[in-house]
């Protein structure tokens, strides 16, 4: 059930007529009494109207509630659209009996459009009446725009557990990678703490994805806690806190694993892992360089294991590294020693196949090796391909 799992939440979703599919396109989450927030959101300075009302409901100590609609970004719609979203977590609100300033909003669908409100804002009753314990699928299909499947998650952690859903299959690159992210959990945890679940376990998984180099407008993640597990609140360095984080990370790690796989027109997860560098942020700049660049992405579609694509993106990256020193292996086959493309690549078959079969997996392993420096870092891509164009380039047609 997906963010229902836990203790103390309940969900729905529903169609409201915002998406011209016909398909379910609003989705709402809320948590028990006592329910605490945080979260994170995109870096884009373009952000979207809900963006910037949810970091004002967390900020002020609200965030009970959650509504999502799908169709309409609502980003680059200026004061209207700020005014629309105050006004649908407004009703939310209303419906609820509950605070405004506890119930959070986000938006996901073309930026630009404006909240088809005469279609929204009569449908929140509806939607308020269906919620449920069992609403979680629900939520997660109501939040969906070109993803082609649900995608939910749940773990424990001895009395706690943990539920989650996504949603984001293109326009998504670090820094939030246009992703949504709910997490759920029954475990009490105060506000600042909350907070450090979010940036210890949340926001560096979220970062490690790239589907196409676009950081969204809309980006969120959002953490809640309803405590409805009851027991000592959980904080960092009391019993049970390594185990609910470790709860929170393994839910972000499926979530990630099932937006990486439904990408854009994708066939081929990229899972591209570099160590040996001078420091963590040269070898996350030089892993998203390979997982970014089109090279390496279209060479991952046609299956041509290419070493000179992912040399190419090493050394134009920007991350300070050594030239003569660079290890490069794509599955268990190394291709590159010591910054030297090896000759039986060229010469022999073997050597030649055995990384072409690496390529034709449906997750592609790269291994990047900058010489002996302390710093590691994954990112988490996917192929280009035709597919991908042909949905972007017909997206608002």
């Amino acid at each position: 059930m997906s963010v229902t799992y836990p203790k103390g939440f309940r969900a729905a979703g529903m169609t409201a007529g915002l998406k011209p599919s016909g398909q379910p396109d609003l989705g709402l989450l809320v948590g028990d009494p006592g329910t605490r927030a945080a979260g994170v959101f995109t870096t884009n300075l373009v952000a979207a109207a809900p963006v910037g009302l949810s970091r004002e409901v967390l900020a002020a100590g609200g965030g009970r509630a959650v509504i999502v609609n799908s169709g309409q970004a609502n980003a680059a719609t200026g004061a209207r659209g700020e005014g629309e979203a105050r006004d649908v977590t407004a009703r939310v609100a209303d419906e609820l009996a509950l605070d405004r300033g506890d119930v959070l909003a986000c938006s996901t669908g073309v930026i630009g459009e404006p909240l088809h409100l005469d279609r929204l804002l009569p449908a929140i009753p509806t939607l308020v009446g269906a919620l449920s314990p069992q609403g979680g699928v629900d939520f997660a299909r109501a939040i969906m725009t070109t993803d082609t499947v649900i995608k939910g998650a749940t773990a424990e952690a001895g009395a706690y557990r943990v539920g989650g859903c996504a949603k984001g299959v293109g326009m998504i690159a670090p820094n939030l990678a246009t992703m949504l992210v709910f997490v759920t959990t029954d475990a009490p945890v105060a506000p600042a703490d909350l907070q450090r679940l979010v940036d210890g376990e949340l926001t560096p998984r979220f970062n490690a994805l790239t589907v196409d180099g676009c950081t969204s407008t809309n980006d969120t993640v959002l953490l809640f806690a309803s405590g409805a597990a009851g027991d000592e609140p959980v904080a960092a360095q009391t019993p049970g806190w390594d185990g609910l984080a470790g709860a929170v990370g393994a839910v972000g790690d499926s979530l990630l694993a099932q937006l990486a796989a439904d990408a854009e027109g994708a066939n081929h997860v990229l899972l591209i892992d570099v160590d040996g560098a001078a420091s963590e942020a040269d070898a996350r700049v030089v892993a998203m360089a390979i997982a970014d660049s089109p090279l390496v992405k279209t060479a991952a579609f046609g299956g041509d294991p290419n070493p000179g694509r992912i040399l190419q993106a090493v050394g134009s990256s920007g991350a300070l590294i050594d030239a003569m020193a660079i290890d490069i292996a794509i599955g268990d086959v190394q291709l590159v020693f010591g910054g030297v493309i090896a000759p039986a690549y060229f010469e022999d078959d073997e050597l030649a196949n055995g990384a072409r079969v690496a390529m034709k997996e449906p997750e592609i392993a790269i291994r990047v090796t900058l010489g002996a420096g302390p710093g590691r870092s994954r990112a988490v891509g996917c192929d280009l391909s035709y597919e991908y164009v042909r949905i972007n380039g017909e997206y608002t047609t």
